[in-house]
């Protein structure tokens, strides 16, 4: 039984206050071995436990969701996912959905409702839209609407500028670049919604895998950009979300 039904039984008095703590205590996580389901985190903080599948192995992964489903999980979402470990995944949970360019596994029949807002994700070039996509398919995920703004980095600024409308709709921006890492700077200095920046670890020797966009970021001169740490296009979404929960939920 889920939480609903263990509260539902305990209402209909089918359970005793005590039955009903013992259940509820057994149903906040599970213990699988080599994972610890943390059941209650949706409760807490609004948003499930999310899989990080870098490090997992295939058959881990696939029994993390087949747990989650059968405590009635209806939000799975995994990231850093290979092909290899969506398709075991999939063995054990139909309509699990994978997008190879994010490396993201995703189950929501029921998605969340929509907040009121609107989430921009704009990256400078091609070589950032792993990173990207990630944040995309996080922030809709959750429950918000999100317009991509891809490849338009400053190396060709007037591609940027002549969408400037697209940031001006948006609640929030992220702002995902590679290299010098001089998108974020820009999109802070050309709007009043809040930038969260994402470094990537995309460039030449002198990017340092990622440091050196980092620290342009993290020293930009534009107010109101945040940065998350290198290539995490699943935190950015997520602070996006959070930022974006401010606004309340769109009436149905």
């Amino acid at each position: 039984m889920n939480r609903t039904e263990i509260l539902q039984k305990l209402s209909a008095q089918e359970l005793t206050v005590e039955e009903a703590e013992q259940l509820l205590q057994a149903d906040s996580s599970d213990e699988l071995g080599y994972a610890k389901i943390d059941y209650q985190r949706e409760e807490r903080t609004g948003v499930p436990e999310v899989i990080y599948c870098e490090g997992k192995t295939a058959q881990q992964v696939a029994g993390i969701v087949k747990n989650m489903r059968e405590h009635g999980a209806e939000h799975i979402l995994g990231t850093r996912c290979s092909e290899e470990k969506y398709l075991a995944a999939a063995a054990v949970c139909p309509g699990l959905q994978y997008d190879q360019t994010a490396r993201t596994i995703v189950y929501d029949p029921e998605p969340f409702p929509l907040n009121r807002g609107k989430i921009v994700v704009a990256c400078a070039g091609t070589s950032d839209l792993p990173v990207a996509k990630e944040a995309v398919i996080t922030a809709k995920f959750l429950g918000n609407e999100v317009e991509e703004l891809f490849d338009v980095g400053v190396a060709g600024i007037h591609r940027l500028l002549s969408r400037i409308e697209i940031l001006e709709r948006a609640s929030v921006i992220v702002a995902v670049a590679g290299m010098e890492g001089a998108l974020a700077s820009v999109i802070g200095g050309l709007t009043d919604k809040p930038v969260i920046a994402v470094p990537t670890s995309v460039g030449y020797g002198a990017s340092f895998h990622g440091v050196t966009a980092l620290l342009a970021m993290l020293n930009s001169c534009a107010s109101g950009v945040s940065v998350v740490n290198i290539d995490n296009g699943f935190g950015a979404g997520y602070m996006a979300h959070s930022i974006n929960c401010l606004g309340g939920k769109r009436e149905e």
